[in-house]
């Protein structure tokens, strides 16, 4: 059967601008944020933060393990389920892109909401991240990344999955299914411990629920209606619309460094959109809608040399972080964690580590 692959790209583009559209608004509304929910828990011992991102964890674990387990999703050429572990680039680049999160006030995604909501600031730590992921993806930085920190792996034998990893490659869905409610049966009891007496917000749990949907839908329109059986082009398996040519959900650091690149080089006809470009549109967008309707928006600068100083440092350090563990708070933290993918339990504790020094050194120089 013939595939109409400009259409194709279009449906699934059209539906990754509305499912960031609706993350960027959201998380705009409810604060949502890694930095900031870390910040809460280690400088207040205020866990509200943080039951809302372990409610997005849940969600996307339970939702996207029940459509693999039902086959409704391809996710196994994904780049996290590689049965390659690189443990010193999940370690490193998570410290360095959790310790540049919080010099410059929130992660990638969380740049892109405030840069709709109207900071200048944010418009700086984009630009600035997104050119230092490029520099090394593909640029000076790439040469060191690729032969110190990339050569230090494990090989797995099997996809990094935790079910494959456990009851190896003949893990069927029954299995898929029992891990998935394990490790969600585990973050209902954390996010029940870490309750309060004062914590009344049930929007906040909600709307955790809720991102945490949108990474599965990811997943699903990338790895469901992008599926290709047999691409034209290549005649292998294929996927719409991506950079990395397998299935991909939301992640905010190599994205942005793809858009700068595709407004660089807009007249290159061999430039097109793709879904991580599309979804950063989105976030912005849906932010910046929120903002003008809920009456946040309003434009900030910088305080001073300072500040801009902190900022500079902090979103180069998040770019070459956020390639180097393949993914931020979101790509890794989320996305990653979704596929119960063994990188991000590497990630997301080196995010956490590299925040709280970032933190305690602060701190310090007061």
């Amino acid at each position: 059967m013939d595939i109409d692959m400009v259409a194709l790209h279009t449906q699934v583009l059209t539906w990754v601008f509305v499912l960031a559209l609706l993350l960027g608004a959201i998380s705009q509304k409810t604060h949502f944020c890694t930095m900031g929910a870390l910040s809460d828990w280690f400088n207040m011992s205020d866990f509200g933060r943080m039951r809302q991102w372990l409610a997005a964890l849940l969600s996307a674990i339970l939702l996207t393990q029940i459509m693999w387990a039902h086959q409704h999703i391809h996710v196994e050429a994904s780049f996290y389920l590689t049965p390659k572990l690189t443990w010193l680039s999940h370690l490193v680049g998570g410290i360095l892109f959790g310790f540049g999160m919080v010099l410059a006030s929130g992660c990638g995604s969380r740049a892109l909401i405030r840069l709709g909501s109207g900071s200048l600031k944010a418009l700086v730590v984009v630009i600035v991240m997104g050119l230092a992921a490029y520099i090394t993806m593909r640029g000076l930085l790439a040469i060191p990344r690729v032969s110190l920190v990339e050569t230090q792996v494990i090989e797995l034998g099997v996809a990094q999955d935790l079910p494959r990893l456990i009851f190896g490659s003949k893990a069927g869905p029954w299995e898929r299914v029992l891990i998935a409610c394990g490790v969600c049966g585990l973050l209902i009891g954390l996010i029940t411990f870490l309750a309060r007496p004062s914590d009344q917000s049930k929007s906040q749990l909600l709307s955790g629920l809720l991102i945490g949907a949108m990474i599965a839908a990811m997943w699903f329109v990338s790895a469901s209606l992008g599926y290709i059986d047999e691409d034209p082009n290549t005649l292998r398996e294929g996927f719409a619309a991506t950079n990395s040519r397998g299935p991909e959900s939301f992640s905010f650091v190599a994205p942005i460094a793809y858009t700068i690149d595709y407004l660089i080089l807009f007249s290159d006809k061999s430039k097109t959109l793709t879904l991580g470009i599309v979804s950063v549109f989105g976030m912005v967008l849906g932010a910046f809608l929120d903002s003008i309707f809920s009456g946040r928006f309003r434009l900030e600068g910088f305080a001073g040399l300072e500040d801009t100083r902190m900022h500079l440092i902090g979103a180069t350090l998040m770019g070459v972080g956020g390639v180097t563990a393949f993914g931020c708070t979101v790509g890794q933290g989320l996305s990653a964690a979704s596929l119960l993918a063994v990188g991000a339990a590497i990630s997301l504790p080196a995010i956490a580590l590299g925040a709280w020094l970032a933190m305690k050194w602060q701190i310090s120089r007061i």
